[in-house]
Order: structure tokens, then C-alpha cells, then sequence
């Protein structure tokens, strides 16, 4: 390879730039720089030539006009063996390196109260052009973005001289990927301008980046191939952010019935088991401690449990770990963090999959859902409305008891990551049966009496949550049936006074919620 004897630097993000450049000052390699980036080399140090003085022009505008220049654009088009000459009869070497990144337009338009002037203002020109410059001739330059690479290609330089044909194709990628996301981010913000110039929620033109992790041995079934992308700032306490102890690779059934359970784990102060299988929470209770948990939460459905995912919310201890272990067959489990001696005891199950997500949080990293359809996209903003207990509505004759008031806010959030039609019974802190997914509600509460009779629960004295309104009395009337005591429901029906009617007749408390949790 070419011995690099030229490199461009300029830089908004300063991480790590003064040791890539002692580095190329080291290997007598030429710098050039332009403003702030130009100003702190030399505070340093650093042998560096300002663009303006390499050029011979000025810069002009304030700062926007710097760059866009044909020595610029002329050293990092120019193709060797077909260049040669015209870049000698115009006088303009050669550009092997160049290092930029951008103007901080995301995080200037995430600011309280910017302006769309500040937006503007925060829209790069030089650097997107040059970027592209040097990717589009990545078989002569070598084009970095990411300061994440700086000791990499320093290490490189040092042992080879450059940078091999392989790794700069890569870093051309890199580069247009990089300036795909900038102008992606500049037209969503531009699209949501509404006719007040204030942003609008949705962008008439919506732009995403997502990074590849894996690809996966098949998607839901094994005919279908399938892939998995983290989005461009995945933070901790998210599936896509975990780190994987242990285990086989995550199919991508594991990934999504992953989700929902660290999603529901999350709405959870005390100490949180949730068990899923098939998308659905099978068991989830909370308890003073990881074990009591875990043992209350499978005892709900152990047959369902069987195969499941388990999600807590507190680090996992050595107890549960080896009593999951000697009990069950499980998919994948997921923890803020995990004991050593707990990842010794799961490591007796070498396939079990062991996720551990850092801290978690209540709030959503990504206040939006995608779902493609047909030839589209449905985006909606993520269902995080918690529910204040004091705007319950007391609909029936009987108002619930303080207790019975704690289990149904609990049959509440677990009705949430149920599939509708969600029908929850639970008891002091647990579920007793879940009814997901039917077409008809009076059948889902069926089903969970029934999975709760089968695993021998008492289902007298439990509550009921129902994730959207009882279209029928019917619901209430085989809620009472089994035992249900309490029901907490969005009411809203044209039936709702039949409704509160079977539960008066019934002796059932009955709270009204105004909210909706339909999960499809």
C-alpha cells in the first residue's frame, strides 16, 4: 500500500484527536486542519497548516465556506494512474486521510427551545461533501468518522504505513452511513416543521438508522431468513443493549418474547419475576425478594413456564439461579446483572441463554413503535401512560378494599403485555390465570379460570383486569363465577351500564380506568 503522506482533520466531536494526530505527526505526515480543530492541535503541539493557507483563500461567510475547494475536493477525488496529471498541472496533492465528523445537529435540534435558526445554523456542507468525496475514493483514501477507530488506524499506520483495501472499503461504508443518518436526522426535523415553525410529532418524511448485530440461523419459522438491528443509540436496560453471558445465539422468537418480558419486568418497583412464553406473560409476581418471585410467578402456569423466557428486575442471586436450574427448561434469562456465583450455577445449563441489560428504567429509550405492513409503516408512540390510582373511577355500589385496590393496580400492568383480548386474575402481588389473545373477552376470562383451576390456584377472592372495556355483561358474569371479587376495566362501552349492573348484582367492586391497553 501507498505510504500516507497527507491528512485533513476536522472535527466537532474533539474525542481522541490530539493522539491520532501526535501519531501522524510522528510518522511525518503532513496535517491539515481547519478552525477550532486547527487552534487546539497547535495548543498541543502539533505541526498543522490551516486549510485557508493551503488553499489560498480565506474563509468566508462566517465559517461556511472552508473547504469547498478543488485543492480539497481535488486531493481526495483524485484516482491514482488517472489523476496523475491533471492534479500536477493544477498543483494539488494528494489528501490520503481524512478524519471528520459533524456539526451536532442532532443534539442541537434535541434541545428545550431551539430555534429553527440554530437548526440551520447546525447544518454541515463541507463536511458531508468531503466524507463523501473520500468514501466514494476509498480505493486511494482512507475515510474515518468514528473516534471509536482512531486507535485502530493509529496501530495500523504505525506497523504498515496505512491502511489495508479491505478496511478502507469498510470505513468508506461507515462514512456513507454516517451521512445517510445526518441528512436523515436534518429532513425528519425539517418534515415536522409545522405552519408555526414549532416540531411536529411525525415528520411528513421519516428517516431511521439501525446497526446490524447479527444474522440470525431463521426468523419466526425456519423457511424465513432473518437479521437483528440495534438502533443507532441503543442505551442500557433495553434488549438490544444487553450483553450476552452465556448460551446459544438468540433466535429471533427469544428476541421478542424477550422484549415483552424485560418491558413488563420494568413497570416494577418491588422485586419482579415475568415469565413469557409465545409474547405473553404466563406468570409474573412480586415479592420481598428474587425467589419468592420467581417461585410465585411460575406456580401460576408451570406448564407454559416450560420453554419461557424469565425477566427480573433486580440482580440475580445465587438462590434463584440455581433453583431455576434444577427445575425448569428455559429459553433466555434476562437481570440488570447477575451474582458470580449465579453465572456458575446457570453455566451447569451451557445453553440457557443469559442476558444482562445495566440498569433499568421505567421509561421507554424509544418513545415510538414501528410495524410494517403491506407496502408501509404504522409508527405510534410507545403505550408508557402510567395510570394515577386517584383517577380511578368507583362505578359500582361497593368500592374496592385497600387490598384489593394493590392487586388490581397489579392485574393492571400485567394486563398491559397481555395480547387482546387480555383478561388477568390475580391474587396479593400474583398472577393466577391469564386469558390471552381470544376473539371474544368472555372466552379469555374463561381460559384464565380454567388455566388457573388446572395448576390447582384459588381463583376465589382474586381481581380481574381487563385491557379494554366488557362489550357484554357476559365477562362479569363468569368473572364472578370463578371467584373474582374486584374488576378494573377502561369502561367506555354502550353497555357500561349493563355492566356495573352484573357486577352490583354480583357484590363485585368495580373501578373504571379511562384507559385503554390494547396490545396486538
Amino acid at each position: 500500500m501507498a505510504k500516507l503522506q497527507r491528512a485533513l482533520l476536522s472535527v466537532s466531536d474533539k474525542t481522541g484527536i490530539i493522539e491520532l494526530a501526535r501519531t501522524l505527526a510522528d510518522l511525518h505526515v503532513e496535517i491539515l486542519s481547519t478552525g477550532g480543530t486547527a487552534r487546539l492541535l497547535a495548543r498541543h503541539g502539533i505541526a498543522v497548516t490551516e486549510v485557508s493557507a493551503y488553499t489560498g483563500f480565506p474563509e468566508i461567510m462566517d465559517g461556511r465556506v472552508k473547504t469547498l475547494h478543488p485543492r480539497i475536493h481535488g486531493g481526495l477525488l483524485g484516482r491514482a494512474g488517472l489523476d496523475d496529471a491533471t492534479m500536477a498541472d493544477h498543483n494539488i496533492p494528494s489528501i490520503d486521510l481524512l478524519v471528520v465528523n459533524l456539526y451536532p445537529f442532532e443534539q442541537t435540534v434535541a434541545m428545550p427551545g431551539c430555534s429553527l435558526e440554530e437548526a440551520i445554523e447546525n447544518i454541515d456542507i463541507g463536511g458531508p461533501a468531503m466524507l463523501r468525496a473520500a468514501a466514494k475514493n476509498h480505493h486511494r483514501v482512507t475515510v474515518v468518522v468514528d473516534p471509536s477507530d482512531y486507535d485502530e488506524i493509529a496501530q495500523s499506520l504505525r506497523s504498515e504505513g496505512g491502511v489495508d483495501q479491505p478496511r478502507r472499503l469498510e470505513l468508506a461504508s461507515k462514512a456513507f452511513a454516517h451521512t445517510a443518518r445526518y441528512d436523515g436526522a436534518i429532513g425528519n426535523f425539517l418534515t415536522g416543521l409545522q405552519s408555526d415553525g414549532t416540531a411536529g410529532e411525525f415528520p411528513r418524511t421519516l428517516s431511521r438508522q439501525w446497526h446490524k448485530i447479527e444474522d440470525m440461523r431463521y426468523g419466526e419459522n425456519p423457511h424465513q431468513n432473518a437479521a437483528f438491528y440495534r438502533d443507532s443509540t441503543t442505551p442500557p436496560g433495553t434488549i438490544a443493549g444487553a450483553k450476552q453471558l452465556q448460551g446459544k445465539p438468540l433466535s429471533f422468537n427469544n428476541i421478542a418474547d424477550a422484549d415483552t418480558a424485560l418491558e413488563c419486568v420494568k413497570q416494577f418497583e418491588q422485586a419482579t419475576c415475568v415469565i413469557v412464553k409465545h409474547a405473553n406473560p404466563c406468570g409474573v409476581a412480586v415479592a420481598e425478594n428474587l425467589i419468592s418471585a420467581y417461585n410465585r410467578a411460575f406456580a401460576t402456569d408451570p406448564t407454559s413456564s416450560f420453554g419461557g423466557i424469565i425477566a427480573f428486575n433486580r440482580t440475580l442471586d445465587t438462590q434463584t439461579a440455581s433453583t431455576i436450574v434444577e427445575r425448569q427448561f428455559v429459553e433466555v434469562i434476562i437481570a440488570p446483572d447477575f451474582e458470580p456465583a449465579a453465572v456458575e450455577a446457570l453455566a451447569k445449563k451451557p445453553n440457557v441463554r443469559v442476558l444482562a441489560t445495566g440498569e433499568l428504567s421505567a421509561s421507554s429509550p424509544n418513545q415510538w413503535e414501528l410495524r410494517t405492513v403491506g407496502g408501509g409503516l404504522l409508527v405510534q408512540q410507545r403505550d408508557g401512560l402510567a395510570l394515577n390510582p386517584d383517577a380511578l373511577r368507583v362505578v359500582s355500589q361497593r368500592a374496592p378494599s385497600d387490598e384489593e385496590l394493590q392487586n388490581l393496580l397489579f392485574a393492571w400492568k400485567v394486563a398491559k403485555f397481555v395480547k387482546s383480548n387480555a383478561i388477568v386474575y390475580a391474587g396479593a402481588g400474583y398472577t393466577i390465570g391469564i386469558g390471552a389473545g381470544q376473539m371474544s373477552r368472555v372466552y379469555s376470562a374463561r381460559i384464565a379460570g380454567i388455566k388457573a383451576a388446572d395448576e390447582g390456584l384459588e381463583v376465589k377472592g382474586s381481581v380481574m383486569a381487563s385491557d379494554a372495556f366488557f362489550p357484554f355483561r357476559d365477562g362479569i358474569d363468569a368473572a364472578a363465577e370463578a371467584g373474582v371479587t374486584a374488576v378494573i376495566q377502561p369502561g367506555g362501552s354502550v353497555r357500561d351500564e349493563e355492566v356495573i349492573t352484573a357486577a352490583d348484582e354480583h357484590g363485585l367492586a368495580m373501578v373504571f380506568t379511562g384507559i385503554r391497553h390494547f396490545r396486538h
